[in-house]
C-alpha cells in the first residue's frame, strides 16, 4: 500500500483582487493499491461549540485530552473529508460535504474536484455514511437538481428510513430539527435514484457496507480491500482523533444515540488495531487517512501510517 500527501492551492478570487485573498490550501491524502486509488479532499471545515462533543464529559480526565491536544473549550473547527475512490471502472464517492447551504467554512468540495481534474459528470456513485448535513447537503444544486447526476445514490435503508420517516422532525432533539428537515428533503429528491444498502451487502466490487450505528441510527461505514490492506472509511463512527480515541467509551453530544455510538466506536477501533486496518474519518486531521494502534487502556490515531 503506498500513501502519498498533495497540497493543491487555489484561489479564492481572480485578477486583481485575488492578490488581496488567500489561498485556500487543500491537503490530498492519498491511498494506492493494485487498481485502486483513494483520495480524501478536503470539504472545508466545520464551526462548533466544543461543547457539541465535550459536553457533560469527566471533567478532570478531559482536562487532560485537551491539554494534550491543544484543544479549545470555546469552539472546535473539524476538518471534513470527502473519500474520492477510482479503480478504473468507477469513481466513487463517499458523501458529498455540506455543499452551501450548512456553514461557510465548509462546502468546497466542488473546488477540490475541480482541483484534481474530476469533473461532477464523471462520479459513478455516490455512498452516504449518514444523513447530517455536512455528509449530505451537497448532493443537490441551487435548483434541487443532482449535482452527481450521473452516479447512483446508496444509502443505508435504516437511514433512509429514519430521516424520512414523517415522525423524525418532531421526536428528534430540537437542535437538530433543521438537520431532519434538511434531510427529508434532500432524500425526497434523490428518492428515484437511490440504492438503499443492508449490513453486510456488497456495494461496487471490494467495498462491503457495514451498519455503525449510534451516530445516527442506521450509520454505514465502507470496507475497501481485505486483510491487512484494508482499509475502512468510518464517516462519523468515529468522530475525531482525540476523546473519541483516547475515551471512546466517553458518551458525546454529537451522538444521536451515545451510548450505543460508544459500543460502536469501541468496537471498530479494537477490530482496526486488532487487524491493521487503515481509516479514513472524515473528521480526522491530515486528509482523514491513518492507523489506529492501542495506547494504554484506548487508542491513537496515527496520519499517514
Amino acid at each position: 500500500m503506498l500513501l502519498r500527501r498533495r497540497f493543491l492551492a487555489g484561489m479564492g478570487a481572480v485578477g486583481a483582487t485575488a492578490l488581496l485573498w488567500p489561498q485556500r490550501v487543500w491537503a490530498s491524502a492519498q491511498i494506492a493499491f493494485g487498481d485502486v486509488r483513494i483520495d480524501t479532499l478536503s470539504d472545508g471545515n466545520l464551526m462548533l461549540p466544543a461543547d457539541f462533543i465535550l459536553g457533560g464529559m469527566p471533567e478532570e480526565e478531559l482536562k487532560v485530552v485537551i491539554e494534550a491536544f491543544g484543544l479549545s473549550r470555546d469552539q472546535l473547527t473539524p476538518p471534513c473529508n470527502v473519500t474520492l475512490l477510482r479503480d478504473g471502472t468507477n469513481t466513487a464517492l463517499f458523501d458529498v460535504g455540506a455543499g452551501p447551504d450548512f456553514q461557510p467554512s465548509a462546502g468546497k468540495l466542488a473546488e477540490a474536484l475541480n482541483l484534481l481534474d474530476v469533473p461532477a459528470e464523471d462520479v459513478t456513485h455516490v455512498l452516504f455514511t449518514h444523513a447530517h448535513p455536512d455528509h449530505l447537503w451537497g448532493v443537490l444544486d441551487e435548483f434541487d437538481e443532482p449535482v452527481f447526476a450521473n452516479a447512483s445514490h446508496m444509502i443505508g435503508r435504516a437511514e433512509f428510513d429514519y430521516w424520512t420517516h414523517p415522525d423524525t422532525v418532531a421526536s428528534i432533539d430540537p437542535a437538530r430539527t433543521t438537520f431532519a428537515v434538511g434531510a427529508a428533503r434532500r432524500l425526497s429528491a434523490m428518492a428515484d435514484n437511490l440504492i438503499l444498502l443492508e449490513d453486510g451487502g456488497d456495494v461496487l466490487p471490494g467495498v462491503v457496507a457495514h451498519l455503525t450505528p449510534g451516530h445516527t441510527p442506521g450509520h454505514m461505514s465502507f470496507r475497501v480491500g481485505e486483510g491487512q490492506g484494508a482499509v475502512m472509511v468510518v464517516g462519523d463512527a468515529i468522530g475525531n482523533h482525540h476523546v473519541a480515541f483516547v475515551h471512546p467509551e466517553w458518551k458525546s453530544g454529537s451522538d444521536q444515540d451515545a451510548e450505543m455510538a460508544a459500543r460502536t466506536r469501541m468496537r471498530l477501533l479494537d477490530d482496526m488495531a486488532r487487524d491493521k486496518t487503515a481509516i479514513i474519518g472524515f473528521h480526522l486531521p491530515d486528509g482523514g487517512i491513518g492507523r489506529v494502534e492501542k495506547e494504554g487502556t484506548g487508542y491513537r490515531f496515527v496520519a499517514g501510517a
